[in-house]
């Protein structure tokens, strides 16, 4: 096997029994890290700490993937100007974070005759999105919905962490006494009952 040391140095090719003895003295593992190459390859190491160094660079992997959502737009053929700027700039905002968002036209009744409305709504769409956004999926009808999707042409800027707000310490309040009752008006009721009963 050809055998890696610790300190990245070829040591050549060797024997397992030397190769177990040189892991043995200097306190390490030895693990084969390629075993389809002739010679074998083997590097001595801690394997915990490779183990443990290899998980976390895979999670940082993952927590780096970009996770794309498909977000909605749900529009009608006759959508006023004012209801289509708005539901744009919702859309707007998704794609620049880097979310694909699916845009649907509905139609109802008769309005499935014009089908050529709803297109040229969509057309607007992916027209004025065109600087953040490419069409994925050409329109396409779906029941009756008519319905395309657009992806982001870039990434999102990643965003910063927030700064953990500090912990308020709070002084613990103690509890309220009662008020004392007056021992004069504890007393009255007694005298007041002694008075009946000689009467």
């Amino acid at each position: 096997m050809r055998l890696i040391d610790d300190k990245d140095n070829q040591l050549g090719v060797l024997g397992l029994d030397t190769a177990q003895r040189i892991a043995r003295e200097k306190g390490v593992d030895l693990v084969e890290v390629a075993p389809q190459a002739t010679p074998p390859v083997c590097r001595l190491l801690d394997y915990g700490r490779y183990k443990f160094e290899t998980i976390k660079r895979e999670k940082d992997q993952r927590r780096r993937q970009n996770v794309i959502k498909l977000k909605e737009m749900k529009l009608r053929p006759k959508v006023a100007d004012h209801d289509f700027k708005t539901k744009f700039r919702g859309m707007r905002t998704f794609l620049e974070q880097g979310e694909k968002v699916k845009v649907t036209i509905m139609f109802r009744g008769r309005e499935m005759v014009h089908q050529d409305i709803g297109r040229r709504l969509l057309e607007r769409v992916a027209d004025a999105a065109k600087d953040v956004a490419v069409i994925e999926r050409q329109p396409i009808m779906e029941g009756r919905n008519l319905f395309m999707i657009l992806a982001p042409t870039h990434k999102p800027q990643p965003q910063p962490q927030p700064a953990k707000a500090p912990t308020p310490t709070t002084t613990p309040t103690q509890p309220q006494e009662a008020a004392p009752v007056p021992a004069a008006a504890g007393a009255a009721a007694p005298q007041h009952k002694e008075a009946s009963q000689s009467a």
